[in-house]
């Protein structure tokens, strides 16, 4: 087995670690997006999940200008990852520059943000299409099938974490579930800001400190966040936060 075997096969394990009867969607998430940008280096990459009415909301990103463009693009209702959830298809390799007729309004976002590349794949079993996964790239380059089918496959396994047996109990749990998710990260999006006020920081340090803060106490970031933001956790008690062995065993595939 070669490095990137065994890297894929930790970050497998990683994703199947959250198959227990009450895991945190949102730390789901965010090791997904984490895993998709280390493997396709040079790329930023972020997830939508669709609410209980079927519209995309933001859910985890690699840095703070992939959340707000992401944002961007869900309130513009243009872009990759739109089209990928309304088709279940993947969209690939796709040149920001030659997009100004199929995505006028979020192209121009995208190209000013530094972006050149963008690509979307589908959070899919089956026929059901719970959300995608946007990969932007500062570089022009394409990524091969194999780039392509090993990202599909991280997100196959996540997709099949969340919907594993709460599916086939009730599809309204998942639903539940989903929508409960959506509503916590309005509360870590708060957290983020007071942190990153309080501590002078940038918004990516203030989220990597609330979730090892969380990690390392196997506590909800949406529980850390809620104390943050209710004062009851000093932020400055969040820098003592050490990185998790998760956080620090899956380093960026070789190639």
């Amino acid at each position: 087995m070669d490095d990137r075997e065994e890297w894929l096969a930790r970050t497998f394990i990683e994703l199947g670690d959250t198959l227990v009867a009450d895991f945190d969607v949102i730390d789901l998430m965010c090791v997904l997006v984490e895993r998709c940008s280390e493997l396709l280096e040079s790329t930023e990459v972020a997830l939508a999940l669709a609410d209980a009415r079927g519209q995309l909301r933001a859910l985890a990103s690699t840095t703070e200008r992939m959340r707000v463009l992401e944002l961007i693009e869900i309130q513009s209702d243009e872009g990759p990852c739109r089209d990928c959830f309304r088709s279940g298809e993947p969209v690939v390799n796709q040149r920001v520059d030659l997009a100004d007729d199929r995505w006028p309004r979020f192209a121009t976002q995208v190209r000013a943000a530094g972006f050149q590349m963008v690509h979307a794949l589908p959070l899919r079993l089956r026929d059901d299409t719970i959300g995608a996964m946007n990969i932007f790239d500062t570089q022009r380059r394409d990524l091969t099938s194999q780039e392509v089918n090993l990202a599909q496959a991280l997100a196959d396994a996540a997709t099949i974490a969340i919907l594993q047996e709460r599916t086939v109990r009730q599809g309204a749990q998942l639903a539940h579930q989903l929508q409960a998710a959506l509503n916590s990260r309005i509360v870590i999006e708060q957290a983020k800001g007071v942190v990153a006020e309080r501590l002078h920081l940038g918004m990516d340090e203030a989220f990597a400190l609330i979730r090892t803060y969380a990690r390392n106490r196997r506590v909800r970031l949406s529980e850390i966040a809620g104390l943050v933001v209710a004062g009851q956790l000093p932020a400055s008690e969040l820098s003592s936060a050490q990185p998790t062995r998760s956080s620090t065993e899956a380093q960026s595939p070789p190639t």
